[in-house]
């Protein structure tokens, strides 16, 4: 299957300011940046993103995936990102058919800021069908969430960012693949789309993060130059050290979920996947995971009426609240495998959080 081309135009995640503290001090701090894409289709205007801009190509493939406009990664010949004009270039092989009454109608979300979706929220959520037994264990929940409280964040250096994380629990562990950080939660989860529709069939073999600021991002079939809006040869540009199974052979990494089946069912290697989020679980972020394959969703934060109904609805197990010791689990609980010894060793604090 070929897959497309991706310039890599990271841009720096944070910026620095000059604040005035409590006591009239003036004193530098970082701020998460914010910078405009628009999206071109073919040519054709169709979105424009806010973004912290780190992983733009990837971004925009989740996006156009998870808006159900791109049946199959194969159909998408290169997706090129120029920030110097704040826009992305996608590139079909054969255009998208009946792109203009799929984008015709628009459904206001909750996500940060004011977002839309094309199409009805609900289409096609009868379709979706998640690995029957997959779970997890109270052990590995509480090893995710204090995985996601160590790591290194622009949020703690900058804050007014959500992040992402997709784990695999295949070992046994909370093995953290992904970890992807955006001024919206939505544009988190898209990133994470991207990477898994493009890249990883067989995730729980896959480790790392995405790079950090400045560094280059895992891709397929790169640009030899790597440079913002700069689409060459299909020779791969470097990768960070993270084990992401790139064959020597072909600088590719390999074929994404489903072998490229496009929407079908989800592979077998999600059955060992989970996602986390810093956001809420509304029903469009509980509707991107199940789209993704992903059988279990944490979150610190809570959940919505309608995202509670949708995860019933699919089989998916929302976890909520997760901080600590602590997590109400919300819909599914038979994917949850609790340990009471877990408290009797680790009694949760009773303090506020």
């Amino acid at each position: 299957m070929t897959l497309p081309y991706l310039t890599q135009a990271w841009a720096p995640l944070t910026s620095e300011i000059d604040a005035v503290n409590e006591f009239g001090e003036l004193q530098k701090v970082s701020i998460p940046a914010e910078r405009a894409l628009t999206v071109y289709v073919d040519k054709r205007e169709l979105v424009t993103l806010m973004t912290l801009g780190a992983n733009p190509e990837l971004l925009v493939l989740g996006y156009l995936r998870n808006q159900r406009l791109v049946r199959d990664v194969a159909d998408i010949e290169s997706i090129t990102v120029d920030w110097d004009v704040g826009a992305a270039a996608v590139k079909t092989r054969h255009g998208i058919k009946d792109i203009e009454e799929k984008t015709a109608h628009r459904v206001v979300t909750t996500g940060c800021g004011q977002g839309s979706v094309f199409g009805g929220l609900m289409d096609e959520v009868d379709q979706i069908a998640l690995p029957a037994g997959a779970c997890i264990t109270q052990g590995q929940l509480y090893s995710l969430v204090n995985t996601i409280r160590l790591k290194e964040t622009t949020y703690k250096s900058a804050g007014s960012v959500h992040a992402c994380a997709l784990f695999s629990t295949a070992s046994g562990e909370s093995d953290m693949l992904l970890f992807v950080e955006d001024v919206g939660r939505h544009n988190a989860i898209d990133t994470i789309a991207g990477w898994m529709w493009c890249m990883a069939p067989t995730l729980p073999a896959s480790r790392g993060s995405l790079p950090p600021e400045g560094a280059a991002a895992p891709a397929v079939r790169q640009s030899r130059s790597c440079g913002p809006g700069l689409v060459g040869e299909s020779e791969p540009c470097a990768t960070p050290e993270a084990s992401l199974n790139v064959d020597p052979a072909s600088g590719l990494l390999p074929l994404p979920l489903g072998e490229g089946r496009g929407e079908g069912s989800p592979a077998s290697s999600t059955q060992s996947l989970v996602f986390y989020t810093t956001g809420r679980l509304t029903s469009e972020m509980v509707i991107k995971s199940a789209q993704m394959g992903v059988p279990v969703v944490v979150s610190r934060s809570g959940i919505t009426q309608m995202g509670h109904q949708v995860a019933q609805a699919v089989g998916l197990c929302a976890i909520g609240r997760a901080t600590n010791k602590r997590f109400l689990c919300y819909t599914h609980a038979e994917r949850l495998r609790l340990e009471p010894d877990l408290l009797a060793a680790h009694p949760a604090s009773s303090g506020a959080e």
